[in-house]
């Protein structure tokens, strides 16, 4: 049995659309919400937590609703059609209201803006766990976690694209000194790639023919099924297993509460701190998501040789102290230097072997179950975290400096390591494998 590496491809196109968005959102939206409409830190990072917020109602919803929709296209794909029709037109609203703000200021148009920007997130909320549970529905189970690395490597390409795009349209020299930015032609393009993404899903992915299939395939194989029963039918989880899980969430919501910190203020930190604008923000990111993309073929070789923990543990302790290294270089330099390109894309390889193996290690633990409920455990500890971190930032930022950005992340990062220390169970140890099969998160 082989994994299917063109239809993986094709369907992590949803997942590109994703994160291509949520990349400009997080770069792009604190922006906005500073600088045109003048909302100070607190207020400004209450929003940006919205959709985390949102997120915790939206994803197991949708998911669940998903998972009782029956039509001509499948279950994922309605969802997906929709939601990302929806994004697309309020997305390109959102510069409109910028621009109008910034021409004419007025109460209501900070309404409409707060108001179609709450829309968006709804509408992004409505397809992105049907979008993630496509991956599983569609590839057989001992195939899945290869496949999801190959889903994230998607990801990753989309954040890189916006990036670039960001960094070619907004260079520093371009916009230093202008008193309003006009961001429309960035939300056109990141618009124009969510159509696209989304688009060639549709056309190659005949989702319920694929999943007629896998179902066929996994019936044929019942020893794939190895969880427990208390004898009701309900699967149940032995105590040392259910300890190593809530250890793991809660590694992940200190991680994210870090990492998220980062990625949220950072365009706002560079301006405020160096001077840079948008362009030298997004190439720092730029370069740590090429860094994270790089990096999964040599992690899957180290996961495959030491497991997944300890490459977990190893990404910790190099992006803590990546963290910290961030916080002296902003302060020392004046403008982004080479330095500070090699730390971020050091940043980008500690993400990876992080993020690669960390959902594998929850759905491990939950062999035979519902892999979309033990994916919003993972879901709802992140998300917890990216609610909490964009204010507390913000406000620690307001009232005490800028400068507390890398040290605060650097903090709540090295505490996940501690946590890691008492997850026992979802390793894995497996014969190395070379190009492709690198990205595979191996099972136990």
């Amino acid at each position: 049995m082989k994994l299917n590496n063109k239809r993986t491809i094709l369907v992590g196109l949803a997942f590109l659309s994703i994160c291509a968005f949520w990349q400009m959102y997080d770069n792009v939206v604190p922006l906005i919400l500073t600088k045109t409409f003048h909302m100070n830190e607190t207020f400004s990072g209450a929003i940006m937590a919205a959709d985390n917020v949102l997120a915790l109602f939206l994803l197991p919803f949708f998911g669940t609703l998903s998972d009782r929709t029956n039509t001509k296209i499948g279950k994922r794909m309605p969802y997906i059609l929709f939601g990302t029709g929806c994004a697309i037109i309020l997305l390109n609203l959102l510069p409109v209201l910028d621009n109008s703000y910034a021409a004419a200021p007025s109460t209501f148009k900070t309404v409409s803006f707060v108001i179609v920007l709450g829309l968006l997130l709804i509408a992004m909320g409505t397809y992105r766990s049907p979008a993630v549970a496509l991956m599983p529905d569609v590839t057989p189970k001992p195939l899945r976690s290869r496949a999801n690395a190959i889903i994230n490597l998607m990801g990753a390409v989309g954040g890189l694209l916006y990036l670039a795009v960001a960094a070619v349209l907004y260079p520093n020299a371009k916009i230093a000194g202008l008193a309003h930015v006009n961001y429309q032609p960035l939300f056109i393009v990141v618009a124009a790639i969510m159509f696209v993404a989304v688009g060639a899903l549709f056309l190659t992915i005949k989702e319920p023919q694929l999943v007629a299939g896998n179902k066929a395939l996994e019936a044929q194989h019942p020893e794939w099924n190895l969880a427990e029963s208390d004898g009701s039918g309900n699967e149940v989880l032995p105590k040392p297993v259910k300890k190593s899980l809530g250890f793991l969430l809660a590694s992940i919501a200190l991680w994210f509460i870090g990492y998220n910190g980062v990625t949220t203020w950072f365009t706002t930190y560079i301006d405020e701190v160096m001077g840079q604008g948008l362009g030298g923000a997004s190439t720092c990111l730029m370069v740590a998501t090429a860094g994270a993309i790089v990096s999964y073929i040599p992690i899957g070789s180290i996961a495959s040789k030491i497991g997944r923990r300890r490459t977990i543990q190893g990404g910790i302790i190099l992006l803590a102290a990546c963290f910290a290294l961030g916080y002296i270089l902003t302060t020392m330099f004046d403008s982004i230097n080479a330095i500070m390109f090699l730390v971020f894309a050091l940043v980008g390889l500690a993400w990876a072997a992080i993020n690669v193996n960390s959902l594998p290690m929850v759905v491990e633990m939950c062999k035979g179950s519902d892999i979309g409920k033990f994916t919003g455990y993972y879901y709802t500890a992140s998300m917890a975290a990216q609610i909490v971190t964009p204010v507390l930032a913000g406000t620690l930022m307001r009232s005490i400096s800028y400068q507390v950005l890398f040290p605060y992340a650097a903090f709540f990062v090295a505490m996940s390591f501690v946590t890691m220390l008492f997850v026992r169970h979802g390793d894995s140890k497996a014969e190395p494998k070379k190009g492709l099969e690198a990205f595979e998160d191996m099972d136990d």
